[in-house]
């Protein structure tokens, strides 16, 4: 396989997570000085703003730590495999490691300020923010998306097509023969391959 997906998921929600505290911060601190009659808008739009990134990041948070898991996991299984110990357990296993969900960021307060004209606005640094995070790390950060959900598509589906017999997505996949599956992975198998994958700090 060419693109490490765990690695790069682990690595993409790491970074947007940085940028979003970031402007999380800035919406705490930030006092817009508008007009009377734009204070009630700018109040509204914070908070909308402030809970649009509150839900992506609660949601990144989720993907993170399932990510983790997956790595973790992916250890205890191929030591099972070592042991020549071959449970149903692992179906299970399986599941939560062969998963993918999509990352849809909730962005129409940003949207909305765009309407309303963002250079207007008399806190630069939260102009600043604002932009880089919606239209480049958020950018960056579903092209990533999109070519770990390539590489899953990839090296995963065409697997669980051919040689599994029963699956629940996230929560087990059952191979035609378990034992028989696990012990055939070469070195360079998608498990071999997330176990061989890790975080970046």
């Amino acid at each position: 396989m060419e693109k490490k997906f765990t690695q790069h998921l682990v690595y993409a929600i790491g970074e947007i997570t940085l940028v979003m505290i970031g402007i999380l911060l800035a919406l705490k601190v930030n006092n817009w000085n508008e007009d009377r009659k734009d204070e009630k808008f700018e109040q509204e739009i914070s908070t909308l703003v402030d809970q649009n990134l509150v839900n992506d990041s609660i949601w990144l948070t989720k993907e993170m730590f399932k990510t983790i898991d997956a790595l973790q996991l992916t250890d205890r299984l191929l030591e099972q495999v070592d042991q020549k110990k071959y449970t149903d357990s692992l179906n299970f296993w399986m599941g939560r490691i062969i998963s993918f969900e999509r990352f849809k960021s909730q962005s129409r307060a940003f949207e909305v300020i765009k309407s309303k004209g963002i250079e207007n606005k008399s806190d630069k640094r939260l102009q600043i923010l604002l932009i880089a995070f919606y239209e480049e790390s958020l950018l960056k950060f579903h092209e990533s998306m999109n070519d770990i959900l390539s590489s899953f598509n990839a090296d995963w589906i065409p697997v669980i097509k051919q040689d599994f017999s029963d699956f629940k997505w996230m929560e087990y996949h059952q191979p035609n023969d378990l034992e028989a599956f696990l012990k055939n992975q070469p070195p360079e198998s998608c498990l071999y391959f997330i176990r061989t994958t890790e975080p970046v700090n």
